[in-house]
């Protein structure tokens, strides 16, 4: 004997009626659940290494070396390692004389040890320009006092006005008390050494002029006179000369912010 068509439609309206029944419960959930899941924060993904992302960006690790005077090599905490140059300041570069010793200080400072880095830019080479501390104490100026650091007064703008104050006052004493490069009466800048300058001048950065070609930076599109402090740092394979600046500008190139 077979069953009816009620009889055997039974199972299907059941099942119908679970299936709307278990719908309208999970309608029926608060939407507070459903805020707090979105709110949950996903996996955290590479930071940028644009300008942007590089500036106020606070990041800790292990100095494992030091480049030179005002330049240093970090461990984060992903085991990565970033190139960190020292803001605001101007260390005789490591073929200069007081050169090593500046890198000596430094090393002494900080190497091997645990640093917090605030990034505020990033150069054309990479480097993380920054502020570095230490237990409280800035490394940045620590350099300076010591009498193995400039004050880098192309950066004067872009530092806050006490900081600047700072510099500058740390510099003048360790230049009356004669400490590091200034127990020689008249250092060449770092400046000026990087120009191919032999000629010893004072602590001041030269003024703005227009003599010697103008270099520009094929990769980034900026242009560097003969007396801004990247000029010599622009490589041949990306190097491309003007003879002025209107030039520079029409082939689309910008001037570099920390030249005078």
């Amino acid at each position: 004997m077979t069953d009816s068509p009620d009889k055997a439609a039974r199972p299907i309206k059941a099942a119908f009626i679970l299936f709307a029944l278990l719908l309208g419960a999970c309608a029926k959930q608060p939407k507070t659940d459903e805020r707090l899941v979105m709110i949950v924060p996903s996996s955290p993904t590479p930071a940028s290494e644009s300008n942007a992302a590089a500036q106020l960006r606070t990041i800790t690790g292990k100095v494992v070396e030091v480049i030179d005077g005002d330049t240093i090599m970090l461990l984060d905490e992903q085991q990565r390692q970033r190139k960190v140059g020292l803001f605001g300041i101007d260390a005789p570069e490591s073929n200069q004389d007081y050169g090593s010793r500046a890198k000596q200080s430094l090393s002494d400072l900080v190497f091997g040890r645990a640093v917090t880095v605030t990034s505020v830019a990033k150069d054309m080479y990479g480097r993380l320009l920054s502020d570095v501390t230490l237990d409280g104490k800035n490394i940045n100026l620590e350099q300076v006092r010591r009498g193995f650091a400039w004050f880098y007064r192309f950066y004067a703008k872009e530092l806050r006005t006490e900081d600047v104050t700072a510099y500058r006052q740390a510099e003048e004493q360790a230049r009356k008390e004669k400490r590091g490069l200034w127990a020689d009466s008249s250092p060449t800048p770092p400046w000026d050494f990087r120009l191919g300058m032999t000629a010893k001048a004072p602590g001041a950065p030269p003024p703005p002029t227009a003599a010697g070609p103008i270099a520009g930076n094929r990769s980034i599109k900026i242009y560097y006179l003969p007396n801004c402090p990247d000029y010599s740092k622009v490589t041949e394979r990306n190097r491309a000369l003007f003879k002025t600046e209107a030039e520079a500008q029409a082939a689309g190139y910008r001037k570099a912010k920390n030249c005078p």
